[in-house]
């Protein structure tokens, strides 16, 4: 499986990060935001509950329960319930009435028994009676003669009813029991307005991120990037290439300067080896065709089937085949230095193919041939090295064939490039060997090889000549039982058909 872009990686875990950040930092404000709303909430019934501690005339109460309904909605139309109850549990007050009030009811009744009575001050004289005909005289409005003990904080709670969600409040005084009820309706809306303004602003910092992420990324990336160029653009021809150090970051200095003393030294090693296996086939050319002039001359001297004309005669053999060696190690280092030197004419590819097949035909009887080869099929090209790629190939095909087995030769050409595929029966490639099959000196399996001559260079030389005139030679994927080659070379001249 592959993996995402580093700098896609990068803009994801910087995402991650700050979103995990903005969602913790939105969800505990969100929750201090609303417990604080709720310690307002709280505070204010806590100051309405003191002021309850009077003498429960049902006119008093009433003028209390509006004194509520402005105290908690003074900007919004907050619904405010009330409950008062003498020491007794006599209900003095009820601010609900409606038959969806009843719950409300409940929860108040359920609220004051809950709520302990706070002990009497020591030296305070008993409660008066609230119902004698002769109550003491009213302090002035909504301040109480005797400041109780508040309320403890765990009776305040937050309950639910089929008419919405309550904070209750209730105490109990000397003379009375009150509990106060207010809706969380309006701190409800509140807190959902802050839960979507966190919804609509977490995605967009979120957005703003990963953009920021992505670009500083890509700014950081850059100088790999400049590598990147560069090692694609490393061939025989570009190893003189080097990255500016000028504008980079002080971060990538280093690696740079190691990538170009890499380069420094490839180059320095591939001028080496290119020159001394230039040198060494100049150097063997002289002394082996003296070698094989001698041969050959001795060889004409020796008596007709003697032992010393056989052995001769072997000897010559493998003197050509290291003068062939000889000259495609030569070829190949000039194609390394990029110094293949091309004599350009019109070839007629399709007369060179026909001829190479009928030769086949001759060397390989028992093989049978194939071909579909488009008439007047011409390029502009070197036409002994041509002949040599052609060769190569068609060599191969019979070297690796199966007994009584076939090749086919196709050749076609587009407006622009010619292609040539040559196809022979043969046993399958190890798939490890595919990779390296035009490496130098490679021959494969020798299971499979060690009863065939060659050295290993021709399809590594075809190749080369091919690249010299702008093509490429590559293996097919093919089925099994099968190999196959495509040569591609550039037309570049048309001279008309046959």
């Amino acid at each position: 499986m592959k993996l995402p872009s580093f700098r896609l990686r990068i803009a994801l875990l910087s995402v991650a990060l700050a979103g995990s950040a903005l969602v913790g930092f939105g969800a505990v404000s969100w929750f201090q935001i609303y417990n604080a709303q709720i310690g307002r909430l709280d505070a204010e019934i806590f100051n309405q509950l003191i002021r309850a501690n009077r003498s429960p005339i049902r006119e008093r109460w009433e003028f209390y329960r509006e004194s509520l309904s402005y105290a908690f909605g003074k900007k919004t139309k907050t619904s405010v319930a009330l409950l008062v109850m003498d020491t007794d549990g006599n209900k003095l007050y009820e601010s609900n009435s409606r038959p969806d009030d009843l719950d409300m009811n409940r929860l108040l009744v359920k609220r004051l028994e809950l709520t302990p009575l706070p002990p009497r001050p020591k030296g305070e004289p008993p409660p008066a009676n609230p119902y004698s005909t002769n109550p003491p005289p009213l302090p002035s409005p909504f301040i109480p003669p005797h400041s109780p003990r508040p309320p403890r904080p765990n009776e305040f709670i937050t309950e639910g009813t089929a008419t919405g969600t309550w904070r209750i409040g209730a105490a109990k005084f000397p003379n009375v029991q009150v509990a106060i009820a207010v809706s969380l309706e309006t701190v409800n809306q509140e807190m959902a307005a802050i839960r979507n303004i966190f919804v609509v602003l977490i995605p967009g910092a979120l957005l703003l991120v990963a953009s920021g992420a992505w670009l500083v990324s890509g700014n950081a990336l850059r100088p790999v990037h400049q590598l990147t160029s560069v090692i694609r653009q490393v061939t025989v021809k570009g190893l003189d290439r080097r990255i500016p150090i000028g504008t980079t970051d002080v971060e990538f200095v280093e690696l740079i300067e190691v990538f170009n003393q890499m380069l420094e030294r490839l180059e320095r090693s591939f001028t080496q080896a290119s020159r001394f296996s230039g040198d060494a086939a100049h150097e063997l050319k002289t002394p082996l065709t003296i070698l094989q002039g001698e041969l050959e001359r001795t060889l004409q001297q020796a008596d007709p089937g003697s032992e010393v004309q056989q052995r001769l005669s072997n000897l010559l053999d493998e003197v050509r085949r290291l003068s062939a060696i000889m000259r495609k190690l030569l070829l190949l280092s000039l194609a390394d230095a990029g110094q293949m030197s091309l004599y350009l004419v019109d070839v007629d590819m399709s007369e060179l193919l026909i001829g190479i097949a009928e030769d086949i035909e001759l060397l390989a009887p028992d093989i049978t041939v194939q071909t579909d080869i488009v008439k007047g099929l011409r390029l502009l090209g070197d036409r002994d090295l041509l002949i040599q790629v052609l060769q190569n190939l068609l060599s191969n095909a019979i070297k690796y064939n199966l007994a009584d087995g076939w090749i086919k030769i196709k050749a076609y050409q587009n407006q622009t490039t010619l292609y040539v595929t040559i196809a022979n029966a043969s046993k399958n490639i190890p798939e490890g060997d595919k990779s390296r099959i035009f490496d130098r000196f490679h021959r494969g399996d020798p299971a499979r090889t060690r009863k065939v001559e060659g050295t290993g260079l021709g399809l590594s030389l075809a190749r080369e000549i091919a690249r010299a005139h702008g093509g490429d030679l590559t293996l097919d994927s093919t089925s099994e039982g099968e190999t196959a080659f495509t040569l591609t070379l550039p037309i570049g001249y048309t001279s008309g058909s046959d």
